[in-house]
């Protein structure tokens, strides 16, 4: 055994006393909840149309307008909506394979 090898269970003492010291020039951490309002407002921002049609948050205005929107704009043509399905390369972005 050498001077530098610390004696058997040394290593795991040592880990421990800074572990210890760390913890004491810790703060004390006190949980953190968000209050209701907070998750309401999580809520709204996330909807979807899914949880306006089950009843489970309210149509945001933005919602709204883009459903005014889509119900304004005039009707595409089969001609140009099997353009624009060759011009789009899907999820692998590849126009040679259309979706």
């Amino acid at each position: 055994m050498t001077q530098d090898t610390p004696p058997e269970g040394g290593f795991n003492k040592l880990v421990d006393e800074q572990l210890e010291l760390a913890a004491v020039k810790l703060p004390a951490l006190t949980p953190v909840h968000p209050s209701p309002v907070d998750h309401e407002e999580l809520k709204a921002a996330h909807a979807s149309i899914e949880d306006v049609l089950l009843g489970n948050a309210e149509a945001t205005p933005e919602m709204l307008e883009e459903i005014a929107a889509l119900q304004d704009a005039p009707e595409l043509s089969e001609e140009e909506l099997a353009r624009q399905a060759l011009a789009h390369g899907g999820a692998d972005n590849d126009p040679a394979t259309p979706e």
